[in-house]
């Protein structure tokens, strides 16, 4: 009989964005040494996706696991434009470093690095290996968007011969799905609609059913489900861009959701786009004028 996989929950806690949760049950006995690791390099990347890089940096000496200094060079990028170039530096120097350079951790925090840099070839340099569940599932991320769902579902097929029923698999056939489109979109809610009746509620959940809502025009579903994910989390980005995108649809003011992603998030795509739109608006003026 297979031994119990100690960290089910804690791992699918963080898949599903239940952050909190992932850091408040994070203590798990009886671990291996690799157990224990894989368990804070999943609690450090809970306060990562919840903002608190300053503790994650300050926690995670140079003593570590590679793994742990991996998630750390992760909080170090995305705690402030300033480092993003000396991480970039690192995480090069570490990945041509034939000790340490084929770490699962380290390839996957330089997939996120990269996809977040839109330097996708790059990402896929260190990821299309695989050889994680976890791996696998960023490369149809990337695929999507680099607009190649051939290669993408690829990937998925790869992921369901490995076990068909793992969150994983199951989040990156919903985002194909959606990027698939039509009839898929269908597919993609059940499959939102069953996590969300299996586990917590999250953000995550709420904006994959609110963004097959607005694919099927059901946009006051939608904007239910946006205002709950935004109770969670006030602060959420992808929350606050989808409601833009609804309150536009339903003849609403996005005003104050664009104010708030400026606030919290000025590097998003939607805030940059909204600037440029204003700038080009204010330049046909002063051309009237």
């Amino acid at each position: 009989m297979a031994a119990p996989d100690l960290l089910f929950n804690l791992r699918n806690n963080f898949y599903l964005g239940a952050y909190q949760a992932a850091i408040n049950n994070g203590d798990v006995p009886n671990l291996s040494q690799d157990d224990s690791i894989e368990r804070d390099c999943l609690v450090y990347r809970s306060y990562i996706a919840l903002g608190s890089f300053q503790l994650v940096i300050n926690e995670i000496d140079s003593s570590a696991a590679t793994p742990l200094q991996a998630v750390k060079l992760l909080a170090l990028y995305l705690s402030s434009p300033d480092n993003k170039d000396a991480t970039i530096s690192s995480l090069q120097e570490w990945l041509g470093d034939a000790a340490i350079g084929s770490n699962p951790i380290l390839r996957l925090v330089a997939g996120i690095v990269f996809m977040h840099e839109q330097d996708y070839n790059e990402a896929l340099k260190h990821t299309n290996a695989g050889g994680t569940m976890e791996l696998l599932a960023l490369n149809v991320q990337i695929y999507l968007k680099m607009h190649r769902s051939d290669y993408a579902e690829k990937q998925l097929r790869v992921m369901q011969q490995i076990e068909e029923d793992h969150t994983l698999t199951q989040l990156a056939n919903a985002w194909l799905n959606l990027s698939v489109g039509g009839s898929k979109i269908q597919e993609a809610y059940l499959i939102f609609q069953d996590f969300s009746e299996k586990y917590q509620m999250t953000g995550l959940i709420l904006n994959g059913k609110a963004v097959c809502c607005m694919h099927m025009g059901n946009f006051d579903e939608a904007e239910s489900l946006l205002l709950e994910a935004l109770n969670k989390d006030a602060k959420d980005a992808e929350t606050m861009a989808n409601l833009v995108v609804c309150s536009l649809h339903l003849g609403k003011p996005s005003s104050r959701y664009i104010s708030q992603l400026k606030l919290s998030h000025p590097d998003h795509m939607l805030v940059k786009r909204a600037s440029t739109a204003e700038e080009n608006f204010d330049r046909a003026v002063q051309a009237i004028a």
